[in-house]
């Protein structure tokens, strides 16, 4: 296990927070275990399972006429279908998400050597063909718009005030617009996520 004693841990209300916030912890993570893995699994087809039953035509005629969806009906192949298929979706989800973990990671001070060895291990020239606009000179103008719990941020540099700045819509359709006055990218970011976590729109149940 990571010997995690030295790395510190201020409050958001410390002076030093952001500082500290901007400086990447080494080793970044710790390997995920077998039991890590397994739990993944479970949670994700969990996820998916649900999506599957949403959108199983099987599972549809079984809600029209009010009658429960007995669970070894999931070994259907036309369920079986609905899972894969939801599963491609869970896929399209992770790339989404893994790029804005790149680009947030990219632009906050990470190299495409890190980037790479936390996908999995691949080249840092792999990682720049994947995500070619995560790592970016701190002084760049170019604005990336990140996707994050349903909503979607634009970080801005305001080169004449020389801060940070974001634009913001969440999945609630809240919008946000902050004013230049975050000195890193970093800063500008979490205040971005901070904002469209608060407006994410709640989970949806699965159907019955």
């Amino acid at each position: 296990m990571t010997d995690v004693a030295g790395i510190p841990t201020p409050d958001k209300n410390d002076e030093n927070f952001w500082t500290t916030f901007s400086n990447l912890v080494e080793p970044p993570w710790s390997e995920p275990t077998q039991e890590d893995t397994f739990t993944m699994d479970e949670r994700v087809h969990d996820a998916v399972r649900a999506l599957a039953e949403r959108i199983s035509t099987r599972a549809l005629a079984y809600r029209v006429a009010d009658k429960s969806f007995d669970p070894v009906l999931m070994a259907a192949p036309d369920v079986q279908l609905a899972l894969l298929r939801a599963l491609y979706e869970a896929k399209q989800s992770v790339d989404r998400l893994a790029e804005s973990a790149a680009t947030v990671a990219g632009r906050s001070g990470a190299n495409y050597a890190q980037l790479g060895a936390a996908w999995g291990g691949i080249k840092r020239q792999s990682a720049r063909l994947k995500w070619p606009h995560a790592v970016v000179k701190q002084s760049t103008s170019e604005s990336i718009p990140l996707h994050y719990a349903g909503g979607t941020a634009v970080v801005h540099h305001d080169a004449d005030a020389d801060a940070w700045w974001y634009t913001a819509t969440a999945a609630d359709q809240q919008e946000n617009e902050s004013e230049p006055v975050h000195s890193t990218y970093a800063e500008a970011i979490a205040g971005a996520t901070e904002f469209l976590l608060a407006h994410a729109l709640p989970a949806r149940q699965p159907h019955a």
